[in-house]
């Protein structure tokens, strides 16, 4: 089974081309969904989050409060280290079964969707990277108006990402994203001609 890699910056349009995707019936697996999952109630990731950071990270229904992680990691870079160390293996993993599975049904094709792929390295576990980018000026106004945000806060947001271009620079496929629906459908589909 031939596994690919899609990736993106914010607001590129990455979950938009999943969508796509998996609606040309390709399997994608959204490493987001995935590190949700891994870290549900009762799941061995969160006894371990919870072992680490106390219960003060669980909500009233014995859930991971999400906010109260996000600003303990944002004050604290050992607690995201700490985080992440617990996080990342159970996600992988996830990943790995998830995709065991679909090669033993005998898929052809497969996706794997994360934010950070380029940041992390991981792309490099697959043969080819989808890069989903777009014009700096029009991520710009997508993030404004998809999250409420000034200008300044905009800014701000994709000054925390890598930028598009070291991400387009280790792309075997890309996916420019400026224009109509119509256009991304197309280029996608040229796209997944090449990967099959």
């Amino acid at each position: 089974m031939k596994v690919v890699g899609l990736t993106g910056g914010i607001a590129t349009g990455k979950s938009t081309v999943g969508e796509l995707l998996r609606a040309r019936g390709v399997p994608v697996i959204d490493a987001d969904v995935v590190a949700r999952q891994v870290v549900a109630a009762g799941e061995p990731a969160l006894a371990a989050i919870v072992e680490r950071f106390g219960e003060e990270v669980l909500d009233t229904q014995g859930e991971l409060d999400r906010a109260a992680m996000r600003a303990r990691i944002a004050r604290d870079p050992e607690a995201r280290k700490g985080l992440e160390a617990i996080t990342h293996p159970a996600i992988l993993q996830s990943i790995a079964d998830q995709l065991s599975e679909l090669a033993a049904g005998g898929v052809p094709l497969a996706v794997v969707e994360a934010a950070l792929m380029v940041e992390t390295g991981s792309y490099r576990m697959y043969g080819d990277l989808v890069v989903v980018t777009t014009d700096a000026s029009v991520q710009l106004h997508r993030v404004m108006a998809r999250d409420e945000m000034t200008e300044e806060g905009a800014r701000a947001l994709i000054a925390t990402q890598l930028p598009l271009a070291d991400k387009e620079a280790v792309a075997t496929h890309l996916i420019r994203n400026t224009g109509t629906l119509e256009a991304l459908e197309a280029r996608v589909d040229e796209v997944l001609a090449s990967l099959r």
